[in-house]
């Protein structure tokens, strides 16, 4: 599984975190940045992750921010793009199976370091429902 993550100023410490905590399990991430603490803006590590994603570069991705939604909102402008936010366990286990979410999308200023590997660790491992219901649903989320 080929992973990319990403972050602004506000997600650096977590990224940062998360990033070596895949090492340690054995699913390396390739971090796009930011890489260091100086003001950006999130609406770029997005973009670049969404990109790299519909292009095929990666499977899934992991965006930080201080809430997450700006990544998520920003991300989720790229058609084939299904980013969440999510701050549970159970929301990152359903936007996997039911949704098929391709990119996770986590707030440093709103999830803990631990919750957040917990919420990654479920989000990676979830496969998308193979259920007739939800593979119908998911074909409606991208407009004609």
């Amino acid at each position: 599984m080929r992973i990319a993550i990403a972050s602004d100023h506000g997600g650096l410490r977590l990224k940062a975190e998360l990033k070596e905590l895949l090492a340690k399990s054995g699913t390396p991430a390739v971090d796009l940045g930011a890489h260091d603490a100086a003001s950006v803006d999130y609406p770029d590590y997005a973009h670049e992750l969404a990109s790299a994603l519909v292009g095929g570069k990666f499977d899934l991705g992991i965006l930080v921010c201080g809430s997450g939604v700006g990544m998520s909102i920003s991300a989720n402008r790229h058609k084939g793009v299904r980013a969440v936010v999510c701050s549970d366990v159970y929301t990152a286990k359903m936007s996997r199976s039911h949704n098929d979410a391709n990119v996770l999308c986590l707030g440093e200023r709103v999830v803990g370091p631990g919750l957040a590997w917990e919420i990654v660790s479920t989000f990676l491992a979830e496969p998308a429902s193979t259920d007739e219901r939800h593979a119908r649903r998911r074909q409606k989320i991208e407009p004609g």
